[in-house]
């Protein structure tokens, strides 16, 4: 007898350990990625700076949220305050015009 193989009866059932870890089905690990600031290192969120704000706003006029934006909760609502007021002033459209 084989010390290696144990007394199994059906030994050509037996498979490789490395059988289960190459299956196709197995989920790869998904590398996190840190997310970078839009803001980078600028702390001060201007209202008049129509082209910085118009990167927080979607195509229909709507602010995106903090998932999509990768602001902060503090950074999100300087941002959303300083748009309802560049809105207020007429620099930013409340909704997208139509472009038919």
């Amino acid at each position: 007898m084989n010390p290696r193989k144990p007394n199994n009866p059906n030994n050509d059932i037996l498979q490789p350990p490395m059988a289960a870890a190459s299956s196709p089905f197995r989920k790869r690990q998904q590398q996190v990625r840190k997310k970078t600031s839009p803001m980078k290192k600028s702390r001060i969120v201007d209202y008049l700076d129509h082209k910085f704000l118009s990167r927080f706003i979607n195509d229909q006029g709507k602010i995106l949220p903090r998932r999509i934006t990768g602001l902060t909760a503090f950074q999100q609502r300087e941002i959303s305050r300083a748009i309802k007021y560049a809105r207020h002033l007429a620099l930013i459209p409340f909704v997208a015009q139509d472009t038919k």
